[in-house]
C-alpha cells in the first residue's frame, strides 16, 4: 500500500499537520513538533511559518 500524507485523526494537538507528517515519517509526533517550532521561532521569517502550518492544514487531506 503506497503511503499517503494526510492530517492525522488520532495524534493532533491544533489540526493534526505535525501528527500526519510524523505519521507519514514515521517517527514521534514530538520530535516534528519541535522541529517545527525551531524554525519557526529561530527562522527569519516566524510569521511564513504559522502561514505554512495552515496552509497545509487547508491543503493536505483528513484521510
Amino acid at each position: 500500500m503506497k503511503k499517503r500524507l494526510t492530517l492525522s485523526q488520532t495524534d493532533k494537538k491544533i489540526s493534526g499537520v505535525c501528527g500526519g507528517i510524523a505519521e507519514y515519517l514515521e517517527i514521534d509526533s514530538t520530535v516534528v513538533r519541535l522541529v517545527y517550532i525551531a524554525v519557526t521561532v529561530f527562522g527569519t521569517a516566524v510569521i511564513g511559518g504559522v502561514i505554512a502550518y495552515f496552509i497545509a492544514a487547508a491543503v493536505m487531506p483528513k484521510y
